[in-house]
């Protein structure tokens, strides 16, 4: 699993909500995409141990 698949997912996800900032669900995962943005090589290894343990086994190409 790439990070940069998962941030693309976040960013979708950010954009099909809607921007409005006093709504906690777009506020979320704006924040999250953002974080992790800034933290792609720490959110990388998470994947990869993830992955190790079978996290991803059952995602659909």
């Amino acid at each position: 699993m790439k990070a940069e698949t998962m941030i693309a997912e976040l960013n979708r996800l950010r954009k099909d909500i809607g921007e409005d900032q006093s709504d906690i669900e777009w506020l979320a995962v704006h924040h999250a995409f953002c974080f992790i943005s800034y933290k792609m090589g720490e959110f990388q290894k998470y994947l990869d141990d993830q992955a190790s343990k079978g996290a991803f086994d059952r995602l659909k190409d």
